[in-house]
């Protein structure tokens, strides 16, 4: 593979892709997070480029922070070096160095894993590799990627297969490429990764059929758009000519479409919610990442009048260090009140931002808090 030059230091005002760069939301939201806390445990596991200075670092690097619009990452030294970077020189990343036993240990599984992912990924099978139990293992590696070795491996397919098909590959070829066994494995995913079918996904999702329905509601106006596998978008806002708008540019490539009759049950069971009655969940269509389904899971269990922090979600989840991170997840919820991001709050105990607006953050809690109808 050619190099690539590195532009002259600038800012960016979308995504950057190059070869071997790292485009998983996930990975993106993780690796940041060790990068915004000099994670020395993630030393190795993958490293970050800095499009404004042209240098590459390792996620220890003392140097100052860089703007997130600016970042880059890549799972090998030897990535960023064929995309132009070079090493830093405070922090080295060229020059091997002495780790800690568990840093060493992850990397040594990720790039294992990295290796055979056209391979069924056993505890027992990598505990053999490394010389340790699977009990021990699984757990020192949940501890450092916040994600299990049989999660490592299903992410990095995904992003192989996601890769392929934005490369104007076949769906087959980007399946068998990215290690998928056979469509079945694909397509058991599609629902709960991509949000779609693969094929779908291929195509942006054009051909999508979304209904949406408009009410008064608690909180001003309040749409709920769906798909026929279920709700896709819940929002709030001042006026019905705004919500379509945004809907409509969302879902630009689909075929969108006013049906209040259709949604009527769901969107009374939204109201219930909201007043304080107990509903049955609502099926959903909804994309998400891994960290972000992680996250919104978790906020499904948060009782009703017993918001928790941020921190403490991001313990719950076995990630202490997430918070910034589990709140980015809150705010990118698509479904307000059905996954209930509103329950989490700042440490300080105020209510803290809402996608909705604060005021309706503060109502939703009022409510829940007094047990109001």
């Amino acid at each position: 593979m050619n190099a690539i030059s590195v532009p002259a230091p600038r800012m960016v005002d979308a995504p950057v892709t190059m070869p071997d760069a790292i485009e998983a939301d996930f990975w993106n939201a993780r690796y940041w997070e060790a990068v915004l806390d000099h994670d020395a445990r993630m030393d190795g596991i993958f490293y970050y480029a800095v499009l404004s200075s042209g240098v590459y670092c390792r996620p220890s690097c003392p140097s100052r922070r860089p703007k997130r619009e600016n970042v880059l990452f890549f799972r090998e030294r030897q990535a960023a070096q064929r995309a132009g970077f070079r090493a830093c020189l405070r922090c080295k990343p060229d020059v091997d160095r002495a780790r800690d036993a568990q840093a060493e240990l992850v990397e040594r599984v990720c790039r294992h894993i990295e290796a055979h992912l056209d391979q069924p990924v056993t505890l027992g099978g990598l505990g053999r590799e490394v010389g340790l139990s699977p009990f021990h293992l699984q757990r020192t590696f949940k501890a450092t990627l916040g994600i299990t070795p049989r999660g490592y491996a299903d992410a990095l397919r995904l992003e192989s297969f996601q890769r392929g098909v934005r490369a104007g590959h076949s769906v087959t070829h980007s399946m068998y490429d990215a290690g998928y066994g056979s469509s079945s494995r694909l397509y058991e995913r599609a629902a709960s990764q991509l949000g779609m079918t693969p094929s779908r996904y291929r195509k942006q999702g054009a051909g999508e059929h979304i209904r949406y329905a408009l009410a008064d509601s608690p909180l001003g106006r309040m749409l709920v758009a769906a798909t026929d596998r279920g709700v896709c978008a819940i929002r709030f806002g001042d006026s019905d000519r705004e919500l379509e708008s945004n809907l409509r540019e969302e879902f630009s490539r689909g075929e969108v479409e006013r049906s209040d009759s259709d949604l009527a049950a769901w969107v009374q069971s939204i109201l219930s919610r909201i007043r304080g009655a107990k509903t049955e969940e609502l099926p959903l269509d909804i994309r998400a990442t891994a960290f972000q389904r992680l996250v919104w899971e978790h906020l499904r269990t948060i009782p009703r009048g017993a918001p928790q922090s941020y921190g403490e979600v991001a313990k719950s989840i076995g990630r202490p260090k997430a918070s910034r991170a589990v709140a980015r997840a809150c705010a990118s919820n698509p479904v307000a009140i059905a996954i209930p991001c509103h329950r989490v709050i700042r440490e300080n105990g105020e209510p803290g931002g809402y996608r909705w607006g604060a005021e309706r953050k503060q109502k939703l809690l009022e409510l829940e808090a007094t047990g109001r109808r």
